[in-house]
């Protein structure tokens, strides 16, 4: 049984990556016909398709970030990272909107509730920033203490009368990492998610 198993997981294995090798070879031709449309002056068509193949690298992009949200953990189930912005899965495009992707995780003999969310390049990460940069913003802020997550810090929010919990994490600027949970005893499981988060994937993966 075991060795059935693997056998079905290796070609699993080899038809994720013909799928990606297929859509790299498509963003190599829709590269090149944007250059020879472009040397033919046909500048509409060339920037349709250069645009088409800048969304299939986001595609891949986002695909390769998907991967790095954290495993449920013990007493956990998980569902798929989608897009919160309507569908698209772990497709979803980081565009000039910058797109936000999530999981969701729930407490199999309980009431807990986390959802992971990940933002790259979006509009609010600035508001967090402001936040994360002055000791006095957070001091002020209700149920809100700094905890460190390496060298680094991280927020949490604890709201112990409604078990709800927030841990937000603010990376070089422009990636934004947050655990909002729900029906929680303590805040341990919002942080300790945070905490099993892949981070050096998340900066390679996004990395400009």
């Amino acid at each position: 049984m075991k060795r059935g198993i693997g056998v079905c997981t290796v070609g699993a294995l080899f038809l994720s990556m013909g799928a990606l090798s297929a859509q790299a070879d498509d963003v190599t031709e829709q590269i090149e016909l944007g250059l020879e449309l472009y040397q033919e002056q046909e500048y509409g068509a060339a920037i349709t398709e250069l645009e088409f193949a800048i969304n299939d690298i986001r595609k891949l992009m986002s695909g390769r970030i998907a991967d790095t949200f954290p495993e449920p953990p013990e007493g956990w189930s998980a569902g798929e990272v989608a897009s919160s912005g309507g569908g698209g899965g772990a497709a979803a495009m980081f565009g000039a909107g910058g797109t936000t992707l999530e999981r969701e995780y729930r407490q199999e003999e309980g009431s807990g509730r986390l959802k992971a969310q990940l933002m790259i390049d979006n509009p609010m990460i600035q508001a967090m920033s402001a936040l994360f940069n002055n000791p006095a913003m957070v001091a002020a802020q209700p149920n809100m203490e700094r905890i460190r997550i390496g060298r680094e810090s991280a927020l949490v929010k604890w709201e112990p009368e409604r078990g709800n919990a927030e841990v937000s994490f603010l990376m070089d600027g422009r990636i934004l990492m947050q655990v909002n949970g729900q029906g929680l005893e303590t805040s341990d499981p919002a942080v300790a998610l945070l905490r099993a988060w892949d981070l050096d994937a998340v900066r390679a993966q996004a990395a400009r």
